[in-house]
């Protein structure tokens, strides 16, 4: 595993831990609407997680970008498929998404080392 997306993953479980440790009621339901929102339904788990990519770039989200490019190599989108992502990205959000784009291309790259 590639050294950016080693050092997501262990500071997103660590903090996430540490966050769910409070117990806090609208907090935990929060999570838990997050995690159940992408499950299967009428859009596929891969449709969902592309469009949550497109989203968390044009919001310029590194933390969700990175963790939607994880989950979309999980849901076997293809590399043609990423790049078609990041144009609709990048023509939806404009130029002030490029600084995420050049990101996301690198952590891109990363996972696919693996």
């Amino acid at each position: 595993m590639g050294k950016l997306i080693a050092e997501f993953n262990a500071y997103r479980e660590k903090m996430n831990t540490r966050i769910l440790d409070e117990k806090n009621l609208n907090i935990n339901r929060f999570f838990n609407l997050d995690t159940t929102s992408y499950a299967a339904g009428a859009l596929p788990v891969k449709t969902k997680e592309m469009l949550g990519l497109v989203s968390s770039m044009v919001l310029r989200c590194d933390d969700c970008i990175k963790y939607h490019l994880g989950k979309c190599k999980e849901e076997g989108v293809s590399s043609a498929e990423i790049w078609e992502i990041f144009m609709i990205a990048n023509l939806v959000g404009g130029s002030i998404v490029i600084p995420h784009f050049r990101r996301a291309v690198e952590y891109w790259d990363e996972l696919n080392e693996l």
